[in-house]
């Protein structure tokens, strides 16, 4: 099972179709081949070697998705870099995976710098952007240019195809390694479970550094599709793109949904074209998902659960299911049924199965899942026991195998749809030189679901405004993750009352911690410096 074998099945069964769209550039099915393999040819001759990890840093375009087959076509590894992370996060993750090849976009180059002070690997850049090439990187059309197309190397199976990485409860991200076998596996389901034919067209509106993505455009190869790529995503953007190249299929993270079809242009533009919308990451709330299917008469929904580790989709809860009259009203509150690919189960502390109905530990198994985490040995045991993926979240099952999430087990919080690690919040916050103890929540946000809310106990006779703390937290960690407000706890209100000073969202009310820990119905640890 080769990754690979899907664009050279697309190239002959639709050479002249187009692969992909990205502004005024178009590339059919043979020039994206073509393409590949002489990105292939050019990471060969600057040194990529079989098994050799290479990173990207950039918005979406065509060249991420060159990127991702053209290093796979060469032998090498992908590494896609989260682009909300910090120069420190980034540089821990090309350091920890051995990286010593990035491509670069214009969006990013400026960051560069202080990536490649804090990394001692990092070795050869590539400007896949727009514009001059900065000074000591190679120009991407350049290489490609000079390149003589590769051979395929041929790695397929267990081979590693991918590390991915994620936030970490230790405070730093971990990388998912995935091989082509499961990535194959997954995204051949996918495929029909998003309800993608040939001729599907896929609009790249979420980040293809994120494996939610990566879902649909697989699953879009693997139908012959047409990849079509906004930069980033914006009600406008994604608007016109649906009204200029008529996509059939995208995923979204509920956030965007809700900024879609509440942007008031929607009824300006024409989104006949789209068929279907899968989402996932966190949960839709009952009103925003039947204001976009009242919007979007015309669209199927299709609801995914899953994680990295599982390359990435568990579960979905299909169209059908998205009703609120009927046999199969009440769904909604689901995530569906285990897709064809894998088994899961609900177990207990001990590992011993629960009755239906009961909450557990939800674990899933199956050739979808990851090889382990790169380089950690001890967490790839806490979550990989016996083919089994203990996914950290708590669920229960229903007499007819629909799977329902209670809570989170892992002490994370979901904000737009990205994973933070209270943990690493914690650690960033109590490196603040005024700060002696953090904990951190999610507290409900209208716009992402959950934002972050610190509190935390000064120092004696210390003192911080929490617009110092979240201005600290954002040299340490990617902005998402930051605090996005804070307050002080009693224990020592006379030393950290400066911290209520701004709020931000928050209450100027001095409160305990374990008190609002309490009402939040989280279990947290103390930070403490």
């Amino acid at each position: 099972m080769q990754l690979t074998s899907t664009i050279r099945r697309a190239a002959q069964a639709n050479p002249k179709a187009m692969a992909t769209i990205y502004k005024n550039r178009q590339h059919s099915w043979s020039e994206f081949v073509t393409r590949t393999a002489k990105l292939a040819g050019a990471l060969q001759k600057v040194g990529m070697k079989p098994g050799d990890r290479v990173a990207m840093l950039a918005l979406n375009s065509d060249r991420y998705l060159e990127y991702v087959f053209g290093v796979l076509w060469g032998g090498g590894v992908i590494v896609p870099m989260n682009l909300r992370w910090s120069p420190a996060e980034n540089a821990y993750s090309i350091d920890d995976s051995g990286t010593e090849i990035m491509l670069v976009d214009e969006n990013f180059a400026g960051i560069v710098p202080a990536v490649q002070e804090k990394s001692s690997c990092l070795k050869t850049l590539i400007f896949s952007g727009e514009g001059e090439t900065p000074e000591g990187m190679l120009n991407y059309s350049d290489i490609i240019e000079a390149a003589d197309p590769a051979e395929d190397a041929g790695r397929g199976g267990e081979d590693l195809a991918g590390i991915y990485y994620t936030g970490g409860t230790t405070g730093f991200p971990k990388g998912v390694m995935l091989s082509h076998r499961s990535l194959y596996i997954s995204n051949l389901s996918n495929c029909r479970e998003f309800c993608m034919q040939d001729g599907a067209r896929y609009l790249h509106a979420a980040p293809m550094f994120h494996l939610a993505d990566g879902a649909g455009s697989l699953a879009a190869t693997f139908a012959g599709g047409t990849h079509i790529m906004i930069p980033s995503f914006s009600p406008a953007a994604m608007l016109q793109a649906l009204q200029d190249h008529g996509p059939t299929h995208v995923l979204l993270v509920p956030t965007m949904i809700q900024m879609l079809v509440q942007d008031p242009d929607f009824d300006k533009y024409d989104t006949s074209s789209l068929e279907t919308i899968m989402y996932g990451a966190s949960a839709i709330s009952e009103a925003v998902l039947v204001e976009a299917m009242s919007k979007l008469p015309q669209t199927k929904f299709v609801q995914a659960y899953g994680q990295t580790e599982l390359s990435p989709v568990a579960t979905i809860l299909a169209p059908e299911y998205h009703t609120l009259e009927g046999p199969n009203a009440g769904r909604l509150r689901s995530c569906g049924k285990a897709v064809s690919t894998c088994e899961l189960k609900v177990v207990d502390e001990d590992g011993d199965e629960v009755p239906t109905g009961t909450v557990g530990h939800i674990a899933v198994k199956g050739p979808i899942t990851m090889l382990g985490y790169w380089n950690k040995p001890e967490q790839t045991a806490e979550s990989l026991k016996d083919g089994w993926v203990y996914t950290g979240d708590g669920g229960y099952l229903d007499e007819e195998g629909f799977l329902y999430i209670a809570d989170r087990l892992k002490d994370m919080i979901v904000s737009g749809g990205e994973n933070v690690f209270s943990a690493e919040v914690e650690q960033a916050v109590t490196q603040h030189p005024a700060v002696a103890e953090c904990a951190t929540i999610g507290i409900p946000n209208e716009k992402w679901g959950e934002s972050v809310h610190a509190i935390v106990i000064l120092r004696p006779g210390k003192a911080a405004t929490q617009d110092d703390i979240i201005k600290h937290c954002h040299k340490l960690i990617a902005g998402y993750k930051c605090p996005r407000s804070l307050c002080p706890c009693r224990r020592r209100a006379r030393c950290s009352r400066r911290i209520c000073a701004r709020p931000i969202g928050g209450t100027r009310k001095e409160t305990s911690i374990r008190a609002i820990l309490k009402l939040s119905g989280k279990k947290k640890s103390w930070a403490r410096k």
